[in-house]
């Protein structure tokens, strides 16, 4: 991609497993696409759920500029005292709560390699979600509404269940904002597109994590789960580690996309992090 803004988005990095084979992905992406900046949901990072003070500076220390956050944004408190940080780029579902701890959005400040303040926005979906949420639509618009410039350039992150609310959240901001990329489910879809007024757009980014598991956990907890009604703990699965995300290239001057690509990693897991030597 080449002559915008290239901002690159890994989706739910799910665990140890996500965050090596992200460790890999980046160092790739950087050399092949350069982007402006690295944009990562880090809601997982802990076991699988939750995110604490140190796997966050962990990935602010490969050079991720944003962090997001779904419904396991509060799973565990230790974060919540960086969540509070205005200095810090990590900010909780913008339709939680008004009493919720945590930063509605995040800026990514422009710098001389970058020519544009990135606003990132995540929001919950209400369709087949646990956590409650207040109106998506709306709070997207009170957040563009806030904003301290008249047309930012916007990403909004949709962390939802249902694909048609996705969907319909992308075509009710088309032309308003950069991006709306899809996460939460873990598993990628193939239908990466600029919506008519400009707006990339796709369902689902998919995980950072081992795909050889039930959306990153082992199999067998969730089988026995499944076929006895028994309460399981869910342990973290392992192999076949992918990093999945996407690219999006962006206008400088109207903020609106060009281009949108998927991006998917293959883990070497006979590289670092995976062994040492």
């Amino acid at each position: 991609m080449q002559g915008g803004i290239v901002i690159a988005f890994f989706g739910d990095t799910v665990g140890q497993p996500g965050r090596r084979v992200l460790q890999q992905a980046i160092t790739s992406v950087r050399e092949l696409h350069r982007p402006h900046a690295i944009i990562v949901n880090g809601e997982n990072l802990r076991n699988g759920s939750g995110i604490t003070a140190e796997l966050y500076k962990g990935l602010r220390d490969l050079g991720v500029d944003g962090v997001t956050l779904g419904d396991h944004a509060f799973r565990d408190p230790r974060i919540t005292p960086v969540l509070e940080d205005p200095s810090e780029p990590i900010a909780r579902p913008a339709n939680l709560s008004i009493k919720a701890p945590g930063k509605r959005w995040i800026r990514i400040p422009k710098s001389a390699a970058r020519p544009r303040d990135i606003f990132v926005v995540t929001v919950l979906g209400r369709v087949f979600m646990t956590l409650h949420a207040d109106d998506p639509f709306a709070a997207v618009d009170a957040v563009i509404a806030s904003l301290p410039e008249p047309s930012p350039l916007v990403i909004v992150e949709a962390h939802m269940e249902a694909t048609s609310e996705k969907a319909a959240l992308a075509h009710y901001l088309d032309g308003r904002v950069a991006a709306v990329i899809g996460s939460h489910t873990h598993v990628p879809t193939a239908d990466a597109r600029i919506l008519p007024r400009g707006t990339a757009f796709i369902t689902d980014v998919g995980m950072c994590g081992p795909y050889a598991s039930i959306i990153g956990r082992d199999p067998t907890g969730v089988l026995r789960a499944m076929t006895t009604g028994v309460h399981t703990n869910f342990e973290m699965g392992e192999g076949g580690e992918r990093a999945c995300g996407c690219l999006v290239e962006i206008d400088v001057a109207t903020g609106r996309a060009i281009r949108i690509e998927r991006l998917d990693f293959a883990a070497d897991t006979t590289r670092a992090p995976f062994v040492t030597r």
